[in-house]
């Protein structure tokens, strides 16, 4: 089997790693390298780390849509399957026309709710107690071609986005293989995609401000679905205290949402509009996550004070 796999962060990592134990991975295809970390060094993607491992020829067009010498080259191969896995370009109809058997993406929801960049934390954001990955055969659309097969994952009470991330990039590698065979040999049966669905759109930092006039549990979700990025805050006085941990309480308070009720080793009480939250993992400008215990034997959190 001719694979040509086309993908960009360390989701895609364990995807390729399977393919190319599995069958002949004739090309890669990902961004072109960009300057990372605080001193901007131009970086290459997960993906093209371990292309360049196994000696497997990369390719990084700035947009492919617009390179006809390297969708020559796509052509050339004559690819029994192009593989998708969080690639960040959009693959044209000549592209998608292009593999024996077709393009198949793996996205990390059960389609089709969840279409866009940012499933697996919108998932944690809104509370959902299932998750999984789907893998589809890709047409002109964003996540919206026939679903192959999905594979269901339980989001925990504390689960955040990040340890969801892990699960479904490891597992996502076998479904692809299962998908694949199931195509190959005519096993599986395709599903189209109902019409209902979240967009979920990329995440910027303006969302990580914690609003407290919300539910304790819609709260404890955001922090989950923001763990490890961008991670969310508030204000204490004047720092900005990002939280990493909490955890919903069953007290009700009547003071106003923000309101620090309590200080222990096991965390911070909060008032909410409905609901007690207990921060349990903080970190203040220049010092490094800690917990709640960590951080007050060197430091004072005041009770009664409103965080904004």
């Amino acid at each position: 089997m001719n694979i040509v796999f086309m993908g960009t962060p360390d989701f895609a990592v364990p995807s390729l790693s399977k393919l190319i134990n599995t069958y002949e991975v004739s090309a890669v295809f990902t961004q072109p390298d960009k300057p990372k970390g605080r001193g901007k060094k131009m970086a290459c993607s997960e993906v093209k780390e371990e292309a360049l491992k196994h000696g497997i020829p990369v390719y990084q067009p700035l947009k492919l849509k617009n390179d006809a010498e390297l969708i020559q080259k796509l052509k050339d191969l004559q690819p029994d399957f192009i593989i998708v896995v969080a690639f960040g370009q959009i693959l044209t109809k000549e592209v998608l026309g292009i593999p024996k058997f077709g393009c198949v993406n793996l996205h990390g929801s059960l389609l089709p709710m969840y279409r866009g960049s940012a499933p697996i934390q919108w998932s944690v954001i809104n509370g959902e107690k299932v998750s999984g990955n789907t893998t589809i055969l890709m047409d002109a659309g964003i996540d919206t071609g026939d679903m192959i097969l999905k594979d269901e994952v339980e989001i925990t009470n504390n689960m955040t986005a990040g340890e969801l991330y892990d699960i479904l990039k490891v597992r996502g590698a076998d479904l692809l293989v299962k998908s694949i065979e199931g195509i190959a040999n005519g096993s599986v049966t395709l599903e189209k995609q109902g019409d209902e669905t979240f967009y979920a759109k990329p995440l910027d930092k303006n969302i990580a401000n914690i609003n407290w006039c919300k539910q304790a549990s819609e709260i404890h979700n955001l922090v989950r679905g923001l763990n490890p990025w961008p991670i969310a805050y508030t204000s204490y006085k004047e720092d900005r205290m990002k939280i990493y941990e909490t955890e919903v309480s069953d007290e009700e308070s009547s003071k106003e949402p923000g309101t620090i009720i309590d200080v222990s080793k096991k965390g911070l009480k909060v008032s909410c509009k409905e609901g007690v939250l207990i921060i349990k993992k903080v970190q203040f400008p220049n010092g490094k996550p800690l917990t709640i215990e960590q951080y007050i034997n060197g430091h004072e959190i005041e009770k009664n004070i409103i965080l904004k």
